[in-house]
């Protein structure tokens, strides 16, 4: 893999939200299962898109989901989200490479990385966690590796597109973010 991939991160716009939902709903039911979503539960596209159109309207304060699109050479190749957001405190933060070919190259781990300033200044966050499934290697390995801290394996249904299942939680303070930040800076 090229070390300097050309890779963005940007907030969602509408020209977005049909390569969004084309993720979800072109999904197998393997595949999400495989991350700890269930196909069944997904709302209809027509009320996600909606629901997306919504979020993106709303002003950063008032959103319940705040959505990311993650870029590697101009093209859309992911998203990541946050809800659960209490502005100027927490969010629980999503993971979503849309493709195969695109996972386990490092570039999540880049997109993670450059997604967070998002989170920490636009949402005033001083806390972001997140809880991917036990059984999905690839987010538990990048949040490891972005500096994340794990706090504790338990079971729940994280979401409403989940079935129960055993997560793994994982926090970044702000104070460590700001490490981080720092850390990256004065080494790139």
């Amino acid at each position: 893999m090229n070390d300097n991939p050309n890779i963005s991160v940007r907030e969602i716009n509408k020209i977005d939200v049909d390569l969004l939902a084309d993720y979800w709903f072109k999904s197998d039911s393997e595949y999400l299962n495989s991350m700890g979503a269930d196909k069944e539960k997904l709302p209809t596209r027509p009320r996600m898109i909606e629901m997306l159109f919504e979020q993106i309207s709303l002003p950063i304060e008032n959103k319940t989901s705040y959505a990311l699109i993650w870029e590697l050479d101009g093209k859309q190749i992911g998203h990541s989200n946050v809800n659960n957001i209490i502005y100027g405190m927490e969010a629980t933060m999503h993971l979503h490479l849309w493709k195969s070919d695109h996972r386990k190259r490092g570039i999540g781990t880049k997109l993670v990385k450059k997604s967070l300033h998002y989170y920490f200044n636009n949402l005033k966050l001083n806390k972001l966690i997140c809880e991917p499934y036990v059984l999905n290697q690839a987010p538990n390995m990048t949040l490891k590796k972005v500096g994340f801290d794990f706090m504790k394996r338990y079971t729940t249904i994280p979401g409403p597109l989940n079935f129960e299942q055993e997560v793994n939680r994982w926090e970044l303070t702000k104070e460590k973010y700001e490490k981080i930040t720092h850390y990256d800076n004065v080494n790139n």
